[in-house]
């Protein structure tokens, strides 16, 4: 099975932007569809952004028009551009993987097999 590792996570100002990187070993993202959720303390898992197998992404409301998801796959990585943060941003970030999974599903995380350990993104003014 595939190990997912997150990283570039921080504690930046509210306005500022970090970029994530999903990377896979052990296996690649091929036929995968990869999203990714966070989780805080005051919240539930909430799913933020997802990439299907065919490049196609699907955005979350409460971040469409500041992050964007995109991929490389010669180097199975999956990365998360967040922009314009604010502190409902905060929280763990985990990536995972969706086989076979089709556009609409993508925000379900019912239908991913594999998560990485996380990186914590605090915003704080």
């Amino acid at each position: 099975q595939v190990q997912l590792a997150e990283s570039g996570g921080g504690l930046v100002q509210p306005g500022a932007s970090l970029r994530l990187s999903c990377v896979a070993s052990g296996g690649t993202f091929s036929g995968n569809g990869v999203g990714w959720f966070r989780q805080s303390p005051a919240k539930e898992r909430e799913f933020v952004a997802g990439i299907n197998q065919s490049g196609s992404s699907n955005i979350a409301n409460a971040a469409k028009g500041r992050f964007a998801i995109s991929r490389d796959r010669a180097k199975n990585t999956v990365y998360l551009q967040m922009n314009n943060l604010n502190p409902d941003d905060t929280g763990v970030y985990y990536c995972g993987t969706c086989p076979r999974c089709i556009w609409s599903s993508l925000p379900s995380a019912r239908y991913y097999d594999s998560w990485g350990q996380g990186t914590q993104v605090t915003v704080s003014s």
